[in-house]
């Protein structure tokens, strides 16, 4: 019963994601190739609406959906956050799909992208595995 609104806010998101067409294989393909600013227009919201929403948790020390206090804390360089985007860029151009929107898609119907989601939850296996040898 825990777990419900947790669930209904998942397949909320996932709503929004199929009507905003931010999972369609060719909205992302037009991006990449600089054909079409819907998909940056989306990333830029998104940026906006992070940055307005961690100002407002920070200045009225927001809680989660549990009660407990959110704490951000501060973010230092590292060149394995590069490497790491580097290689999730490259899977997104590829598959068309970002790990997120991959559960929509599946849910969508779109049954092939669970090739691309056993491949996603292959590499966090794998990144679990090699952490300690990572840079981080």
């Amino acid at each position: 019963m825990k777990f419900i609104k947790y669930f209904l806010a998942g397949t909320l998101f996932g709503i929004i994601l199929i009507k905003a067409e931010v999972v369609s294989w060719f909205r992302i393909q037009e991006m990449f190739r600089f054909q079409s600013f819907h998909m940056y227009g989306v990333i830029m919201s998104a940026i906006v609406v992070g940055m307005i929403s961690i100002l407002l948790i920070k200045k009225f020390n927001a809680k989660s959906i549990e009660g407990e206090v959110i704490k951000i804390e501060p973010k230092k360089f590292s060149w394995g956050n590069v490497i790491g985007g580097i290689i999730f860029g490259l899977g997104w151009a590829l598959t068309g799909a970002c790990p997120g929107p991959l559960y929509a898609l599946v849910g969508a119907g779109v049954y092939v992208m669970a090739i691309a989601l056993l491949a996603a939850v292959l590499g966090v296996w794998v990144y679990g595995k090699f952490q300690h040898k990572l840079p981080h």
